[in-house]
């Protein structure tokens, strides 16, 4: 099963879970765990359901370019990084 991992500093505002799931593709699986959790679905995508400018996932160590359909496919055993981008100066 693909395993996601959020970002420990969601964590401030929301429980973040790590979530198995055998999703075939990463829209797939945040649409299963935003179900069970859509405030964090808030913190992830915006209101068009795309990933929100401030968010990057990386699927198996790469990086998604893909932030609109989300359609990159998952393996049965990819892990999933959903992290928050940081920025400043």
């Amino acid at each position: 099963m693909a395993h996601l991992i959020f970002t420990q500093q969601l964590a401030r505002f929301l429980p973040v879970p790590e979530l198995a799931t055998d999703a075939r593709t990463l829209r797939a699986a945040l649409d299963t765990v935003f179900a069970a959790n859509p405030r964090l679905g808030g913190y992830v995508l915006d209101d068009q359901g795309r990933l929100r400018e401030n968010v990057v996932v990386f699927i198996d160590g790469r990086r998604t370019r893909e932030r609109i359909r989300l359609d990159d496919p998952l393996r049965a055993d990819s892990t999933v990084h959903i992290l928050q981008a940081l920025s400043g100066g």
